[in-house]
């Protein structure tokens, strides 16, 4: 009966309900497409870096600053901001691999430096690996030329984009087995390391900044890093000062002399000596390769298993260490992080239009149940209970936003269809690496996103059904037939 009554009563106030279905309608349609194109990029930001870099999550050194696996999440501090070495590193792995539910684990140690290749010189973010269990742990990593990199073995494979460029600048490309100078700064000096090129590859969904990522031995990074470490306890604050304020080119001038003894300084300089120099810092520090100078673990977790709840008992148990577990969006750095601020910006100006909606909404509910006056006044008179009458109510209002949302999660699908049929090309890498490094603009229809669009339609129509059904159980039966 009340089904009934609904649908006449719907189609008595047919203009009043109209409006209500287009307020409802336009909000779900544009909470639909906004959150969906959001979450589009969400999914291919996520699917780039667990496939790819981060894994499902990661294990750093406990401190008041939140890390990405090559620097800090702070940027007005990243730039100074030197990685610390992962504690306990052999206790914290014998603890992991007992772990149930996870499928693979690999260490990292990040560093930046200085490349040179063929007459090119850029800055580069390091990615030492352990080679014999990173390949297997990131399917995302695809080899074009060359091999990768082995255990055990010196080397450094730079990306197809990378190649490309240096390719452009130098008038040749990159060639395997072609020598890749490093140069790393500190307080007391710079450091040189070359080692060869053993392969070319690509990221199969490259993020923001993948691309500048070198892969390259553990033990080259921490030969690197061990300047920029010593430089922590340096009292010679002049000498810093002046290694930071300085030009990478200002390096090799005449004018500036720093790390060397002096009877070297005073000698001529010579291609002997440079060699000379190289042996010497691939030996350096040898005894560490087999170390735990590690700055990261990674781990990827098998399918089923949340994240959240992983993280939250795993860090339970390294808590003592002096170790934290963080999830891939962390790992990753701001560009993931930026997607759930401009996500909480976006859902915030629905909000605003929701509560001017509910407002409209009100009105013309207000104004419904007062031309209805002498028909819940009768049905008052032969019986009809409060709860009778708010469920009437609240029914004809949950059918309106029911077909409101619907409406707008419809309207979207076709808007979504027609985008993609465009076939709209994205030439802008930073846009083309946020989808996922798709060329033609494609937008995916999210089931998720839909039924939570509609849910958010029907709340807001019970929502404003609220105080103009209190208004209607209050009408006494006498009045209401003396009105009408």
């Amino acid at each position: 009966m009340v089904f009934f009554l609904a649908l006449r009563n719907i189609g008595k106030n047919k203009k009043g309900s109209a409006i209500i279905v287009a307020l409802i309608a336009v909000i779900a349609f544009l909470f639909f497409i906004g959150n969906s194109i959001i979450e589009n990029v969400n999914l291919s930001i996520r699917r780039a870096f667990i496939e790819s870099l981060t894994g499902d999550l990661v294990l750093q050194k406990t401190g008041d600053v939140t890390m990405n696996l090559f620097g800090a999440n702070t940027p007005v501090i990243d730039s100074y901001f030197t990685i610390p070495v992962l504690p306990a590193y052999d206790a914290i792995m014998e603890l992991v691999a007992g772990e149930t539910g996870i499928v693979g684990i690999t260490s990292q140690v990040s560093g930046r430096a200085y490349l040179d290749i063929l007459g090119v010189r850029e800055p580069v973010l390091l990615c030492g690996i352990d080679a014999g269990s990173y390949f297997p742990l990131f399917p995302g990593v695809l080899l074009e030329e060359g091999s990768f990199l082995e255990a055990n073995e010196y080397g450094a494979m730079i990306t197809s984009e990378r190649a490309e460029r240096i390719e452009r600048q130098s008038g040749q490309r990159p060639l395997i087995g072609m020598p890749l100078l490093f140069t790393s700064v500190g307080a007391m000096g710079f450091k040189i390391r070359e080692v060869p090129l053993v392969g070319i590859y690509r990221y199969q969904n490259p993020g923001h900044f993948m691309n500048e990522i070198i892969i390259i031995d553990s033990q080259t990074v921490r030969v690197l890093n061990s300047i920029q470490a010593a430089s922590e306890d340096s009292a010679d604050g002049e000498d810093s000062v002046r290694l930071l304020s300085s030009n990478i080119d200002d390096f090799f001038g005449e004018d500036f002399v720093f790390g060397f003894d002096n009877e070297i300084v005073d000698a001529e300089f010579s291609v002997e000596m440079l060699q000379n120099f190289l042996s010497e810092s691939r030996m350096d520090n040898g005894g560490e390769e087999s170390g735990g100078d590690w700055n990261f673990i990674i781990l990827h977790l098998d399918k089923g298993i949340s994240p959240r709840a992983f993280i939250s008992s795993l860090n339970r148990k390294i808590e003592p260490y002096g170790v934290t577990a963080v999830n891939w969006r962390i790992a990753s750095g701001t560009s993931s992080l930026l997607t759930l601020l401009v996500q909480a910006l976006f859902n915030s100006g629905i909000f605003l239009v929701c509560v001017v909606g509910i407002i409209a909404i009100i009105n013309i509910l207000l104004i419904s149940v007062f031309r209805r006056v002498r028909e819940i006044g009768t049905l008052r008179t032969i019986g009809a209970s409060d709860l009778f009458i708010r469920s009437l109510i609240y029914f004809e209002n949950f059918l309106i936003a029911l077909i409101a949302g619907c409406s707008g999660v419809f309207g979207g699908f076709l808007f979504f269809r027609w985008i993609n049929s465009l076939g709209i090309r994205i030439s802008n890498e930073l846009i083309l690496t946020i989808m996922g490094g798709r060329a033609v603009l494609q937008v995916d229809f999210l089931p998720s996103v839909a039924g939570i669009s509609l849910c958010m339609a029907l709340v807001l129509g019970l929502a404003a059904s609220a105080y103009p059904v209190e208004t209607a159980v209050r009408i006494e039966p006498m009045e209401a037939v003396r009105r009408g």
